[in-house]
């Protein structure tokens, strides 16, 4: 007989993840009135954000621990909604470092099928369930993911939904939120600063996968195979996890690097502080401004 995990309250939450320890830092400070739980050696804190009660979390890097522990929080706290806020590559030309994203629905670019090659090139692999009419990248061939939930038969799947309404919200509070354009100085010296000012753009697509993307084919692929505008190693899982237990949820995803397209090398370690900085100011607000 299965038994249900035990709930560590019933009290309704705002799950706010992360991924990450840079991403917990930019937000673990603002949490008041904090109540450490700890479980399978994680971390995870119940209290207070912008006067909502929520549930802080990192999630750990990449899809199965992403999905694991959204299903974690999911089982063990009473969630109103999940918010995800972290960094990603970008892949639409138009964002910079920086920039947050706010894309209103998800997908996995790294369901795929490993095409045998033959004479005539790479010939991927038909009638296998999940399979797409989409172009492969060499010969890595997409394929949708098979899932269902109370509400919709078990189908073949390529996108899951952020709540439209919060994705809306997050437009308007990032419509009047000033981001960080500067990296604090260090020893003394002067503060290395972006020439742009950072903005938050909603819409579009993301897409997650369990490999860190720093190539400049690549990310011309999704861009053109996808419509992608970010991509990154966790959001998708969390989407479809929501998306099976029905739970509403948006996902924040501030630029630091631009997954192969950076002039020199990649800049992920210079700006990741910064671009969690960016996406935990927006998420802040964006909590202040949810309904109580």
């Amino acid at each position: 007989m299965t038994v249900a995990p035990q709930k560590f309250d019933t009290l309704p939450r705002i799950a706010v993840m992360t991924a990450f320890p840079p991403e917990w830092a930019a937000l673990v400070d603002s949490v008041t009135e904090a109540c450490e739980h700890r479980v399978n050696g994680l971390t995870i804190l119940t209290g207070m954000l912008a006067g909502k009660p929520v549930v802080l979390m990192q999630s750990g890097i990449s899809m199965v621990n992403a999905a694991m522990n959204t299903q974690l929080l999911i089982d063990r706290f009473a969630l109103r909604s999940i918010v995800f806020s972290g960094i990603a590559g970008g892949v639409d030309p138009a964002l910079l470092i920086g920039d947050v994203c706010v894309p209103d629905k998800w997908g996995q670019n790294f369901e795929l099928a490993f095409a045998r090659q033959t004479a005539d090139g790479f010939a991927p692999p038909t009638g296998i369930p999940g399979g797409t009419e989409l172009p492969g990248h060499g010969a890595l061939f997409p394929r949708d993911v098979i899932v269902g939930n109370a509400d919709d038969a078990v189908a073949e799947r390529r996108w899951f939904a952020a709540d439209a309404e919060l994705v809306a919200l997050a437009g308007r509070v990032g419509a009047d939120i000033a981001l960080e354009r500067c990296l604090p100085a260090e020893d003394g010296g002067q503060p290395h600063c972006l020439e742009h000012q950072p903005a938050v753009v909603t819409g579009g697509v993301g897409v997650s996968g369990s490999a860190f993307v720093d190539n400049a084919a690549y990310r011309e692929y999704l861009a053109a195979t996808y419509a992608a505008r970010v991509v990154d190693m966790e959001s998708a899982a969390v989407a479809q996890v929501a998306y099976v237990n029905q739970v509403p949820f948006v996902v924040f995803r501030s630029v630091s690097d631009l997954a192969g397209g950076d002039a020199a090398a990649n800049q992920m370690l210079t700006f990741m502080g910064l671009a969690a900085t960016n996406s935990a100011h927006l998420v802040r607000a964006f909590v202040a401004a949810m309904p109580g």
